[in-house]
């Protein structure tokens, strides 16, 4: 009980951080979420790995030795991917109207979008030579100049702050829990 306490006290200090605090959150959508907006914005966060948020969320919090460090991300490890998202979702779906969820859940289930995924959770340093391109091929050309992903894109992008804060007071609910 006494690593449950630590770690929760821990992860709170994170957020007492002025500069975390500070973040912008999107204003909500007017009405209140459907379930059927609720599930679309649950089918998006799966098909996002939000997991791995919750992973990069404990990563950057200080922890009083290796092995509470450990025991964080073991327990974390026991909490399936999908129970992840169904427990985000309800807070997320006021902030993610059902639309962008369902146009970025289609996005990220493309090639192009399952390799954006890739490289944001799997990213390795990269040289970049000044005036060098990264070259894009024309289909994903096409795909970023969509007005139906543009909007997605954006929208998602705003929400960014709210899924880390969510993220994290999951995770403090995830360690208070008695398995």
């Amino acid at each position: 009980m006494k690593f449950v306490a630590a770690s929760v006290l821990g992860l709170s200090l994170v957020l007492a951080n002025p500069a975390a605090s500070a973040a912008a959150v999107p204003a909500p959508h007017a009405a209140a979420p459907t379930p059927a907006h609720v599930k679309a914005v649950q089918d998006l966060l799966a098909t996002m790995q939000v997991e791995k948020v919750l992973r990069s969320v404990a990563a950057r919090s200080r922890y009083a030795s290796e092995a509470q460090r450990q025991a964080v991300f073991a327990r974390i490890g026991q909490t399936p991917p999908a129970e992840v998202a169904r427990r985000l979702a309800p807070a997320l779906a006021p902030s993610i109207s059902a639309d962008t969820a369902a146009e970025m859940t289609r996005f990220y289930q493309t090639p192009y979008g399952k390799r954006v995924l890739h490289e944001k959770y799997n990213s390795s340093a990269q040289i970049q030579m000044p005036g060098m391109k990264p070259v894009v091929p024309p289909e994903e050309k096409k795909e970023r100049k969509r007005a139906a992903y543009v909007k997605a894109s954006k929208e998602l992008a705003d929400a960014a702050p709210l899924i880390e804060r969510e993220a994290f007071k999951l995770l403090q609910k995830i360690l208070a829990e008695k398995r």
